[in-house]
């Protein structure tokens, strides 16, 4: 994780104003998005709580939407497709869906070298081996994509992505159909990527941030469609506090705390720091919460599950 420089000019790599999508029961509300140039984000949020959707506009997947975005300082949104120099900026990596099942490896790799100036071939050979796509077998360009289970269609998506030349890696639920040593190389290829150009930046999405927290630098919390906190990890972990104490005080402390568990031998709870003078007089202990912590209890406050 990339230590945040403060500075008052904060580029970007995406900025966006009044997305809105509504649906029957489920309406998508973004007043404004704006994603840091040169860090790995994190999109946080519970199954249904609208980031596929949100990265489907962004991505230009989706086009029924109102609202505005700006790519890289220079392009709108009518300029996604319309002008090739930005999606040769960006690469993406979307559902199992993304690569049609009747599709081969060797159709992949020849169909990317056409659509992309910046493709290389070599380098998704070499990605493919470096993630054990056909184990311990040498490169199958007759592979369907039919015929993988879903971790190593995953994994097909990273390799043909980073077998491109970009400055912006976009990942719905990337670490989802991963096994836990797949997510780790999924970590340190997050990490290689940022370290390989100056401004590269990466966005991916997920409901359980606990395997990617060491390399998420900003994080950007969604529930109900809407963003409900968002902000550099190191910033969060000062606003956010961890609250250990009596089982006594549980009735006084439940107002303050945005989450609360309670055993036999007290109670533990997230509330804001500037709180933590409401709890005076109490015997208390705190900690520095982790995102994961932070996450779950921004999204439990805001959430309709309680």
């Amino acid at each position: 994780m990339k230590t945040k420089e403060r500075v008052m000019d904060q580029e970007y790599v995406i900025k966006a104003s009044n997305i809105n999508k509504k649906f029957k029961n489920f309406t998508l509300d973004v007043p404004e998005f704006k994603l840091p140039k040169g860090f790995a984000t994190a999109l946080i949020g519970e199954n249904g709580a609208g980031k596929t959707t949100l990265l489907n506009i962004l991505t230009g997947i989706r086009l029924d939407y109102s609202g505005s975005i700006n790519y890289f300082g220079k392009y709108d949104e009518k300029q996604l497709d319309k002008t090739p120099d930005v999606k040769e900026k960006i690469g993406y990596t979307g559902t199992d869906n993304y690569y049609l099942p009747n599709w081969t490896v060797g159709q992949i790799d020849e169909i990317s070298s056409i659509i992309f100036k910046n493709y290389d071939s070599k380098k998704f050979h070499d990605r493919c081996k470096e993630l054990a796509i056909f184990g311990p077998n040498a490169f199958d360009k007759n592979k369907k994509v039919s015929a993988l289970s879903d971790g190593t269609k995953t994994k097909l998506m990273l390799a043909g992505v980073l077998a491109r030349e970009t400055d912006l890696l976009i990942m719905d639920e990337p670490a989802s159909p991963l096994d836990p040593l797949m997510r780790d190389k999924l970590c340190e290829l997050i990490q290689e990527y940022l370290n390989s150009g100056e401004g590269k930046s990466v966005f991916f999405s997920t409901h359980n941030i606990s395997d990617m927290e060491g390399v998420t630098d900003y994080a950007i919390i969604m529930e109900q469609g809407k963003i409900v906190e968002q902000g550099f990890v190191e910033d969060l972990k000062e606003k956010y506090i961890v609250v250990k104490g009596e089982k006594d005080d549980v009735e006084k402390v439940k107002p303050i705390l945005y989450t609360i568990s309670v055993s036999n031998y007290g109670f533990e709870g997230i509330c804001l720091a500037e709180n933590l003078d409401k709890l005076a007089g109490m015997d208390i202990v705190t900690e520095t919460p982790s995102l994961f912590k932070i996450s779950v209890a921004v999204m439990k406050k805001n959430s309709l599950i309680q």
